[in-house]
């Protein structure tokens, strides 16, 4: 054995000596090939971030430093990020429309309900306040062409994306407008994939191809903002959340006129369990005579509108509303994810400790606020998150929604 382990030794040797000096310059030529590659795709990609983040953040005439960490930029009404669409260069603002007949704002005080307000600075008027992206925001994403849109649904090709679960009221019919007060919470959400809200919906068209939806809200989500405030947020889409629609102002669409509501803006105070509970009132309307959908904050904010341009279906009237709470899961199987929706707890714990949307009303095709009837309520996960409905003199029409995630019943 001896012998064997010492002929084999030179002869291992030579072949390393003779074959190595010949493969070396190749595979070294491959690294710093791979190196070149990898650098100048890591350079392309900086530069796309930095693009992006440079056409979001127009000029401004003054910028305001939020308690919250957030910048607030004053940006001209006709430099806002709404007017890269091409359908929408040039234009000038559309006049505020009729509000629907049967709501009475003139006893109600002003919202002051974000939290860079409380600096007591405002933007000058012609302005719009814009809250500022930052190259980290664009980074948190897991794409840039992901970046401001809601995470799609998991499928076979995308397992890492998430359920989508949600508790809400809904019904269906002809509708032109929504509107109800809804209770703000701060939900824990577990992950940073993940996010928790509360909204409305307007909704039309096929889920499969071409949804059409207009959603106004407040939400918690790591990865959008950086942090975990609730803040007040719009998104809308035309294409079942392909290709078309954004959060907020991050991409061409949404058009902002009010000077006092920045819309992404963390919303400060939020409710307490078993104790004070603060909400928000939002209706959005179709404009009668023009067709745009305007949204309205508090007492009487006009805080913008989505041009019919935008949409197919929801040129038109909605044929579907929502009420209630949506949370991505990231993990479809295995342990369910313990992220919060609304306060994290069930819909029959009742006031003041579920999550809530009270005085619940629609838009008809005369322009008018009517209760809601026919409602119904659907909950994907309801030993997760669930929902109830009812009325009484106090709330109207409600709806109480949530749920803890995670627990003995949902494991």
């Amino acid at each position: 054995m001896v012998l064997v382990k010492e002929s084999l030794t030179p002869r291992s040797s030579s072949w390393m000596a003779s074959r190595c000096p010949k493969h070396q310059p190749i595979i070294a030529f491959f690294v710093i090939f791979l190196a070149v590659i990898s650098a100048s795709a890591a350079v392309s990609t900086d530069k796309r971030i930095a693009a992006r983040v440079q056409r979001l953040n127009k000029p401004s005439n003054k910028t305001i430093q939020s308690p919250d960490g957030d910048l607030i930029d004053c940006v001209p009404w006709h430099l806002q990020p709404a007017f890269d669409h091409p359908k929408l260069r040039g234009q000038n603002p559309m006049r505020p429309p009729e509000r629907p007949s049967g709501e009475d704002t003139s006893s109600k005080p002003a919202v002051e309900m974000q939290t860079w307000r409380n600096t007591g600075e405002d933007c000058p008027e012609g302005t719009v306040p814009i809250r500022r992206t930052t190259e980290q925001d664009v980074l948190r994403a897991s794409s840039l062409r992901i970046f401001g849109k809601k995470p799609a649904v998991t499928t076979r090709r995308n397992s890492a994306a998430g359920n989508h679960e949600h508790a809400v009221g809904f019904a269906n019919g002809e509708f032109f407008g929504a509107k109800a007060s809804l209770s703000v919470w701060n939900p824990s959400v577990s992950v940073s994939a993940e996010f928790s809200l509360s909204q409305i919906w307007l909704i039309s068209g096929s889920f499969a191809r071409d949804l059409n939806t207009i959603e106004a809200g407040w939400m918690v989500s790591p990865r959008l903002y950086g942090d975990t405030h609730p803040r007040f947020f719009t998104y809308w889409t035309s294409d079942s959340y392909e290709r078309t629609g954004c959060y907020n102002l991050l991409c061409s669409g949404f058009v902002q006129i009010s000077s006092k509501v920045a819309v992404g803006a963390s919303i400060s105070p939020t409710s307490v369990y078993g104790r004070r509970q603060f909400d928000i009132t939002l209706l959005v309307w179709k404009d009668p005579k023009f067709g745009s959908w305007w949204l309205e904050l508090g007492s009487g904010e006009l805080v913008g509108y989505w041009p019919s341009c935008l949409f197919s279906h929801l040129a038109g009237g909605a044929k579907m509303v929502q009420f209630g709470g949506e949370i991505v899961n990231t993990r479809p199987s295995g342990s369910h994810t313990s992220t919060q929706m609304g306060s994290g707890h069930f819909a029959a714990e009742g006031f003041g400790r579920a999550a809530y949307f009270r005085n619940v009303e629609v838009v008809d095709w005369e322009n008018s606020l009517v209760p809601l009837s026919g409602i119904r309520v659907l909950a994907d996960h309801p030993t997760c998150y669930d929902v109830g409905t009812g009325v009484n003199r106090v709330l109207g029409i409600y709806v109480y929604y949530g749920g803890p995630g995670r627990n003995t019943m949902c494991p």
